[in-house]
């Protein structure tokens, strides 16, 4: 593997154990010891899948916060749930801004950087930019040239 993908799953790998640091001491207490233990490793485990599916494929994962507080929720007592929803929403968010300035400095996508400006759909352009440039031929009109002294 190149050094940036390493970067990339070790920064990430970092947000699953920033988010499983935080909630799991709130691991349902009342079961026996080695429930709880399988407990810890099933929520580690939800948590490093959900960030390893999103930095592969950052596009096409609607709601990550949703799907990970889903995988998770059974591993807690109801009375820390919303904490753990906050916790989760928090770190995914983190993690999912991170993503998107991967992507938008090139990083991601093969490496190719991605015009900055938005469709009139409100999308964003999927056109390669100009050398040099933020935006494609067809948006170059939306550059900043420098003012002049």
């Amino acid at each position: 593997m190149d050094e940036r993908t390493l970067q990339l799953q070790r920064c990430m790998y970092q947000y699953s154990r920033a988010i499983y640091r935080s909630i799991k001491d709130l691991i349902d207490p009342y079961v026996d010891q080695e429930s709880q233990l399988e407990y810890r490793r099933a929520v580690l485990a939800a948590c490093e899948q959900t960030m390893e599916r999103l930095a592969k494929d950052p596009l096409y994962f609607a709601n990550p916060s949703r799907a990970l507080f889903q995988d998770i929720r059974r591993y807690f007592p109801i009375t820390c749930q919303a904490q753990v929803a906050w916790a989760v929403e928090k770190g995914v968010a983190a993690a999912v801004a991170f993503i998107e300035e991967q992507v938008e400095a090139g990083a991601l996508d093969g490496g190719v950087a991605r015009c900055r400006a938005t469709t009139r759909k409100g999308k964003p352009c999927q056109r390669t930019p100009l050398p040099e440039r933020d935006y494609c031929p067809s948006h170059q009109h939306l550059e900043r040239t420098p003012v002049a002294a």
